[in-house]
């Protein structure tokens, strides 16, 4: 019966992948298809920039986390030590993780289950993530009361995934292309722990964007540049999100230099297809030598060109080209050039 169960969802969620959704969009219908084997009382999914491992965009099943319970939640899943966060699965490859298989002590002082389910009324939570050919495209955590979650539910989740992220690859390819990069440049300076200090009228329209489809999604993402500036050895950091108003933005973080060294400068601008082409090329899912190829083609090298500076023949570089025109879809170099480049 679970195996039926599986692949009917499968198929379901891989229909969807055709129909031109967005990651949002598909989200959403793809919760209803699994709402109906694994029930949960809250259900939280999320694109996620495969490059950075930052939460790119947020959808909730029926009910939605409490305002006031999302900042909490921010803060467990960036805080770096807080067992089964998203990016922690994706890069320990972990398709399916529950709350419950910790060990006895880490349930018992874990921060997301202490001071936001269980003030909630919430005890079990299992979380999983959508992965395909080695990239994180997103990930999606269920919580709820009464029973846990059972061996079967946790089987039928990690059947599941691996196609969740194949569409969910696919729908990036459409929100890609659907990017509407006009706004300017914002800024927001914020203390080590994300709080902003200070904040610009235009950082403020990307913040009502923002939080308009997820209330406290803004500062969620001030906590998550913050960090990863925080983590970088060069000082700087980079995220791409989306947001249903104003398409792709680009959020980056630099530290401050000067008598205190507690504060990080976050920039906010639109994303343009030269910020998107490393996401397009994982999305279309090339290789790494086709990517490679593909970025010397929208340099506007030749063919001869590229086989000199890559190292290898002329006839290899058209063999990869070719596999390139089949992937993305097109059958020429300025096809495939406004493809990837969607200006």
């Amino acid at each position: 019966m679970w195996e039926g169960r599986a692949r009917a969802a499968r198929r379901e969620i891989a229909a969807l992948a055709t129909s031109g959704l967005g990651v949002v969009e598909l989200h959403a219908a793809a919760i209803e298809v699994v709402d109906g084997v694994v029930g949960s009382e809250l259900a939280c999914w999320a694109g996620m920039d495969p490059g950075t491992l930052v939460i790119s965009s947020m959808t909730s099943g029926a009910a939605r986390i409490p305002s006031e319970y999302e900042p909490r939640l921010a803060e467990a899943e960036y805080a770096g030590t807080v067992p089964n966060s998203f990016a922690e699965l994706a890069r320990c490859r972990r398709p399916v993780a529950r709350l419950s298989d910790l060990p006895y002590r880490e349930v018992v002082r874990h921060q997301r289950l202490n001071e936001v389910w269980r003030p909630l009324g919430l005890e079990h939570e299992v979380r999983t993530t959508f992965v395909v050919d080695g990239d994180c495209w997103g990930a999606a955590g269920f919580v709820r009361s009464g029973r846990d979650f059972d061996d079967r539910e946790v089987e039928f989740l990690g059947a599941v995934a691996p196609v969740v992220g194949a569409a969910t690859r696919v729908a990036v390819r459409a929100d890609a292309h659907g990017y509407r990069g006009e706004a300017a440049p914002a800024i927001v300076v914020t203390g080590t722990a994300g709080v902003p200090r200070a904040i610009t009228a235009a950082a403020r329209t990307w913040q009502e964007a923002l939080d308009e489809t997820e209330p406290g999604r803004f500062g969620v993402l001030l906590k998550a540049v913050v960090t990863g500036t925080r983590a970088a050895s060069s000082g700087t950091f980079q995220a791409r999100v989306q947001t249903a108003a104003r398409g792709w933005a680009l959020f980056q973080g630099s530290g401050l230099l000067g008598d205190t060294d507690d504060e990080v400068v976050v920039t906010i601008e639109p994303a343009s297809g030269r910020h998107l082409l490393g996401l397009l090329l994982a999305a279309y899912g090339l290789t790494a030598r086709e990517r490679e190829i593909c970025q010397e083609v929208i340099a506007g090298h030749t063919t001869a060109a590229i086989a000199d500076r890559l190292s290898i023949s002329a006839y290899t570089v058209q063999d990869h080209l070719k596999s390139a025109f089949t992937k993305v879809g097109v059958r020429s170099r300025g096809e495939l050039v406004a493809t990837l480049r969607p200006e």
